[in-house]
């Protein structure tokens, strides 16, 4: 039970978030009103999943260092979940987008990164299923994991706050902190954050321990 202190704090957390998130008072905001609601929501997906690719890139590293498939496992399943987070992320912006912008996709660079971006991981999920060979698949793959990282944050992070952008905290616009995000938003805010993110971890371990079984069932066939 001690090892999973951090299962039922993300499971507490969510909740917590998520009744909060829907019945608790927000703001009266113009244009936003209610939908400054999705922020519970659509938010917490991106840093979930910048978190699981982090993850991922560091056992990419770790796999090209020390060759153990383990490593590889670790890395893909890490993907494999931060790919759901990431078209979450897209739909709940994009239905907020709608509301607020009139457009579900506006032209905006920060948007047009996170299409860029996530093409980019399912490339890399199409990669590994195209080489049947095992090592072979796990060092490219690896290899395009470390170099797919740095040109995401850049995609999302960096260019979106040197060009103009519609999305608050870039393009020189206020951040939510700065307009609208008042401490009783905050309270519901950073615990879905890290809600999430638990969540999104202990799914990606359950994953690795599946790909593990699989793997040591293939070895006692063979």
């Amino acid at each position: 039970m001690r090892q999973n202190w951090w299962k039922v704090l993300g499971a507490i957390l969510l909740l917590y978030s998520v009744v909060a998130g829907f019945l608790g008072d927000v703001p009266k905001l113009f244009i936003l009103h209610e939908t400054i609601r999705n922020l519970y929501f659509h938010v917490p997906m991106w840093f979930s999943m910048t978190f699981l690719y982090f993850i991922s890139v560091v056992y990419s590293i770790k796999y090209l260092s020390s060759g153990k498939p383990e490593h590889d496992f670790m890395a893909v399943e890490s993907v494999n979940v931060g790919i759901i987070f990431c078209l979450f992320g897209l739909l709940t912006g994009m239905l907020w987008a709608n509301v607020t912008w009139g457009d579900p996709w506006p032209s905006d660079p920060k948007l047009n990164g996170s299409a860029i971006a996530t093409l980019m991981y399912l490339a890399y999920l199409v990669l590994r299923n195209a080489l049947e060979e095992e090592q072979k698949r796990a060092k490219i793959s690896a290899l395009y994991n470390v170099f797919a990282f740095p040109i995401m944050i850049v995609l999302l992070f960096v260019l979106p706050r040197m060009t103009d952008s519609l999305h608050p905290g870039n393009g020189g616009n206020s951040t939510f902190s700065d307009i609208d995000m008042d401490n009783q938003m905050r309270r519901v805010f950073y615990p879905a954050v890290l809600g999430w993110i638990l969540i999104g971890t202990w799914v990606m371990t359950l994953r690795y321990r599946v790909r593990i079984l699989d793997y040591e069932d293939k070895n006692i066939s063979a």
